[in-house]
């Protein structure tokens, strides 16, 4: 008894009027919806996380094959760019970067999309590479 008197025990958290269960709800509807705005801007960003995947890999493929070493800093960049209008990402030609050393061939790719979302715009920065350091 002494501890529903305190305001501690089990009674404190159940009124009478069932008070709780209103908020129990009130929880659950709020959880519910933060999870629908989560998925909503899941839904518009994940596509260009998906396409940046994709150029990720066509870069990787690039700098894996020997016999693109040899070819110039104008054709590798050239087929980047291409590649990226293909899945609609702007990147530009001043966005690829080619270095070359020794050990072989590095591409490192840096562009942002800018997405309008209904309350607020948001920049994502992709930086997609590979090849040697």
């Amino acid at each position: 008894m002494r501890d529903e008197q305190q305001g501690d025990g089990p009674a404190a958290l159940t009124a009478p009027d069932g008070g709780s269960r209103a908020l129990a709800r009130w929880r659950i509807a709020a959880a519910a919806g933060v999870l629908a705005v989560l998925g909503y801007f899941g839904v518009l960003l994940a596509p260009f996380y998906f396409r940046n995947l994709e150029l990720q890999r066509y870069v990787d493929e690039i700098t894996r094959r020997k016999e693109n070493v040899e070819k110039s800093d104008d054709l590798l960049r050239t087929w980047v760019v291409e590649e990226a209008a293909g899945l609609d990402l702007p990147v530009k030609a001043h966005n690829v970067h080619i270095k070359r050393s020794p050990a072989g061939l590095r591409i490192d790719v840096r562009y942002v999309v800018r997405v309008d979302l209904p309350v607020y715009t948001v920049d994502l920065h992709f930086r997609p590479g590979a090849g040697v350091r």
